[in-house]
């Protein structure tokens, strides 16, 4: 679920998974999505932990 001044939704937050699964760097990533490096990095990590429950 995510909060109204969320930049990405869980949706979002899959394709940036699926881009940095793809080799791209995570601060590309980042920027093109317009959040932070740490921001997109706490994604990547909870996604390897928890699988898509944790998007």
């Amino acid at each position: 679920m995510s909060h109204r001044d969320a930049r990405l939704t869980p949706r979002g937050r899959l394709v940036l998974v699926e881009r940095v699964e793809q080799r791209m760097p995570v601060a590309h990533v980042a920027r093109a999505m317009g959040i932070s490096r740490q921001c997109a990095h706490r994604w990547v990590t909870r996604h390897r932990t928890e699988g898509p429950a944790g998007l």
